[in-house]
């Protein structure tokens, strides 16, 4: 079986294309293959940890992050329904520090992306409900989470008009600026990561 795994513009981040299998029962595809990443990504991802969402339109999820070290590398994939996906590089130094990629992810094309440790995440349906599955590379540490409002106007991040329906942490999660100021992100050094 084949996976494609092609680089995005923000370092650190890939779209993987999955082989898919379709015959008169369905479909069948690999959902995650650790020795497609590998090269790409510059080694495994462990997986420490697998979470699930279920969001109705109109909601933002994001931008999230993890401390570094250790960081969060994260493998998003849409299971059911379409969403887009955004990546936000909020490495402070790296040359697209405040730029985001953005795709779609949705339950036919089965694509995924992968997105390397100190790169933000964040995600929204553009179908009526969508089923987000992420593999992580370490396990949720409140005390190590990283929180960027989504609708930051500096970010200018591709969300629909209205509704606009985010969590009360995510509407109050300071600016990129604001963090940057308050030393909360991390920071790049080439291809390596160091806490700011």
């Amino acid at each position: 079986m084949s996976t494609s795994v092609e680089p995005l513009r923000i370092e650190g981040s890939f779209l993987v294309e999955p082989e898919i299998f379709p015959d008169d029962r369905g479909l069948f595809l690999e959902l995650f293959q650790q020795r497609a990443i590998e090269g790409p990504a510059g080694g495994r991802m462990p997986v420490a940890q697998v979470n699930c969402s279920l969001s109705r339109r109109g909601t933002i999820r994001g931008v999230h992050s993890c401390a570094v070290p250790p960081g969060q590398a994260r493998y998003v994939t849409c299971v059911s329904g379409a969403i887009l996906d955004v990546i936000v590089d909020i490495r402070t130094g790296s040359p697209t520090f405040g730029e985001h990629v953005a795709v779609v992810l949705d339950e036919y094309s089965r694509h995924a992306v992968y997105l390397a440790e100190g790169l933000g995440h964040a995600f929204s349906p553009i179908s009526e409900q969508a089923t987000v599955v992420y593999l992580c590379s370490t396990a949720y540490n409140p005390s190590g989470e990283i929180c960027v409002n989504p609708l930051d106007p500096e970010l200018a991040l591709p969300w629909a008009a209205s509704p606009r329906l985010l969590s009360d942490k995510d509407a109050k999660a300071p600016t990129l600026r604001e963090a940057e100021a308050l030393g909360l992100l991390p920071a790049y050094t080439g291809s390596t990561l160091a806490s700011a």
